[in-house]
């Protein structure tokens, strides 16, 4: 009996301390010594009530349509104050989720929740996508305005992009491209991008990149108004843990005006020819924590934005207060990425002990005039990276929508045109600065590092330092002020280690 108590009080032990690690103060280890001031970040408040999807009707075939028994089953729950929604394993095949307050909804291992492609399941809403005030379509997964929700688990979440994308001939085998062609949908004029339907393919030739022009009515092109695949639009609280998202219509996971808020341990997947295929693109939020998770995607990876143009300066929403640590980028055209979509600014980032492996890009800050902004108070360290297609660093305040390897391609370098007659910097002129990265090791890149200021306002405040990177090129500055290199090595093959074209103020230690 008093062994039988003793093993009791240890496995008691053992759950408190457990509770304990999962608790208050769980995620302040990544708050200590940072730059910035940010307050603690709990998991969301989730009641203990639980339910399971087969309670509602739910069937795991891949057949059933599933859209009726999440509904019932969140309704459920929200009626009894929240809990948790489990989904078992099996192919829940279904249209949108809607999550809310309280609620968390976890995957067992096995679980594939399997987002029907049918248009007409997703209803068109207004939102903000790619910076600007827009419709689209309803996320295949949502939450509005909701506080203290979870996405957790260790299912799979697949968005069926395939049949939402446009697709170009040139990213894919020609087996693939004959597969795709038999499939239905329509190519443009030159025979070189599939479409999935011709109301795509019209739509496109008129758009802002992905926003449509003005006057079209959206039910007629929801293909085109492709949803990203989870959108969390101002919600407070929420923890998003230890499941797969993947093969998503748009972007994969797309918080907005967000608050205090966890990702952890997710693994994020895009075929790499996937169209506007970001991982995750955290845009206007505040006090955000993003750690140990792994991406392979068809566009930028780990994505910070806050709003475009005249729509995101009158937003005003910046991304401030963000921690981004131990995560890992396969395929990607940037590991981390500020920009474009910056008018909104960003503030006090620390992104630290990640690896880039094989991305167009290691670390991209991208830009353009028209978007004002300011980008300020982002410190890097401990990047390590291989294979990298062009640039390890690249600062381009010339974007012109294309990714580093597509402008490449097309000779036109990273954005190397500067207008005859430069304009006065005023509100729409995007300001970079006070930037420090320090401890990066790159085996293989492009080119080391790139520098396009705008004359008008030079990418200012940059200190770089103990940083060895081998590269066919070495490092270009231009347009660039009050530049630091300290302990920087460079190996390039070809040319000089370094070259500058109107830099003032650099100092190379």
């Amino acid at each position: 009996m008093h062994r039988l108590i003793c093993i009791l009080s240890i496995t008691l032990a053992i759950i408190s301390l457990s509770s304990c690690c999962q608790g208050k103060g769980e995620f302040d280890y990544l708050l200590k010594g940072l730059p910035f001031e940010m307050e603690s970040i709990e998991r969301p408040y989730i009641p203990g009530n639980s339910v399971d999807l087969t309670e509602f009707g739910g069937n795991g075939n891949g057949i059933f349509l599933n859209t009726e028994a999440f509904a019932s089953a969140i309704e459920r729950l929200e009626s009894l104050g929240g809990g948790r929604l489990n989904v078992p394993a099996g192919i829940w095949k279904t249209g949108p989720i809607r999550l809310k307050s309280n609620i968390e909804l976890h995957l067992e291992y096995g679980a594939v929740v399997l987002f029907d492609s049918n248009p007409d399941l997703y209803p068109i809403i207004r939102t903000v996508f790619e910076g600007l005030d827009t419709y689209r379509c309803e996320a295949p997964l949502s939450a509005e305005g909701a506080h203290d929700i979870a996405i957790t688990g260790s299912g799979v979440f697949d968005g069926n992009g395939q049949d939402w994308r446009p697709l170009k001939k040139g990213k894919v085998p020609a087996s693939q491209w004959k597969k795709k062609l038999a499939s239905g949908g329509v190519v443009n004029e030159k025979g070189d991008c599939w479409y999935p339907d011709e109301a795509y393919l019209t739509t496109e030739a008129t758009a802002n990149m992905n926003v449509p022009a003005d006057g079209i009515d959206p039910e007629t092109i929801k293909r085109f108004l492709r949803p990203q695949m989870v959108s969390l639009r101002s919600c407070t609280n929420v923890l998003i843990e230890g499941c797969t998202f993947q093969n998503s219509p748009c972007w994969n996971i797309h918080p907005l005006l967000c608050k205090k808020v966890i990702v952890k341990d997710i693994i994020v997947r895009n075929p790499s020819y996937a169209q506007n295929g970001d991982g995750i693109d955290i845009d206007s939020c505040e006090d955000f924590i993003l750690v140990n998770s792994t991406f392979d995607v068809g566009d930028d990876a780990i994505c910070i934005k806050s709003g475009k143009d005249e729509d995101g300066r009158r937003r005003a929403a910046p991304t401030r207060r963000l921690v981004v640590d131990g995560c890992t980028v396969y395929h990607g055209h940037g590991g981390f990425v500020v920009g474009s979509e910056m008018s909104g600014g960003v503030h006090d980032v620390s992104v630290s002990n990640c690896r880039f492996l094989g991305t167009d890009v290691g670390l991209r800050f991208k830009s353009k005039r028209g978007r004002g902004g300011v980008v300020d108070g982002i410190w890097i360290s401990d990047i390590f990276m291989t294979d990298i297609v062009t640039e390890t660093l690249l600062f381009d305040l010339f974007y012109g929508g294309k990714s580093a390897v597509e402008a490449l391609e097309a000779g036109e370098g990273a954005g190397q045109s500067v207008a005859a007659s430069v304009p006065e910097a005023d509100e729409t002129t995007p300001a970079f600065r006070d930037i420090h990265i320090r401890n990066v090791v790159c085996n293989g890149a492009g080119r080391a590092m790139y520098f396009n200021g705008l004359p008008e306002m030079p990418v200012s405040g940059i200190d770089i330092e103990n940083c060895t990177i081998t590269s066919r090129k070495g490092i270009e500055i231009r347009y660039s002020e009050n530049v630091r290199l300290k302990g920087v090595e460079v190996h390039p093959e070809e040319g000089e280690a370094l070259s500058t074209y109107e830099v003032r103020n650099l100092v190379s230690e």
